[in-house]
């Protein structure tokens, strides 16, 4: 049996959802459809990917449902008006508590692992980020993080490179028990392709 995809808003252009952790975004070849089929399969129309989220991580989702809205939610990511949030637990005293991490980073395609790299080359693309911490326990620190770049893995591996890996994320170095990844899509936010209106869809983290 599928699951039923939670969707927060839907008109004639545009489909928020929310992507249950542990389904893939797009582009399934197995048995197990990803999130663009299972929208398709429960909405009975086209749908249209725009950004991405990893398979382990949950939340906020964003999808077009006509070429036209694509197109416009497309030009929002490349002038960076689309504003993507997210929320995330990770190991450790985050320190300071607000600030902007900026790298290099070097997706290994064989592995489909990224790393952060020293010196610009080919394949290596710069990525940014600002958070914030919004509370501490003796182990970790919950952070609101705002994606200025949108590269792959890249939260998991810039907390993971500052020593700070997300709880559940053995793929990057956590050392814990937790069976689920603490990293969800929390907030997009963007202007209407039809009618201009900025609008901000949210989700709380389960965790």
């Amino acid at each position: 049996m599928q699951p039923t995809i939670p969707i927060l808003l839907e008109d004639d252009s545009i489909l928020c959802c929310v992507k249950p952790a542990g389904v893939l975004s797009q582009g399934a070849n197995g048995a197990q459809p990803d999130l663009v089929r299972l929208l398709e399969a429960q909405t009975g129309g086209a749908i249209y990917p725009i950004h991405r989220l990893d398979r382990p991580v949950g939340g906020v989702m964003v999808f077009a449902k006509t070429q036209t809205a694509a197109a416009a939610l497309n030009r929002q990511i490349a002038a960076g008006t689309l504003e993507k949030r997210y929320a995330a637990l990770v190991h450790g005293d985050v320190a300071p508590e607000s600030g902007v991490l900026e790298d290099l980073l070097f997706k290994d395609a064989r592995t489909n692992k990224v790393f952060v790299v020293k010196r610009p080359r080919k394949g290596v693309r710069p990525a940014r980020l600002s958070y914030q911490v919004e509370e501490k326990t003796e182990t970790a620190s919950r952070v609101a993080v705002l994606l200025d770049t949108g590269r792959t893995h890249q939260i998991r591996v810039q907390f993971a490179s500052s020593s700070h890996p997300v709880v559940g994320d053995r793929r990057y170095g956590a050392k814990d028990d937790s069976d689920v990844l603490c990293l969800w899509s929390r907030s997009v936010t963007f202007d209407h392709p039809d009618t201009g209106e900025r609008m901000t869809i949210k989700q709380k983290e389960p965790f």
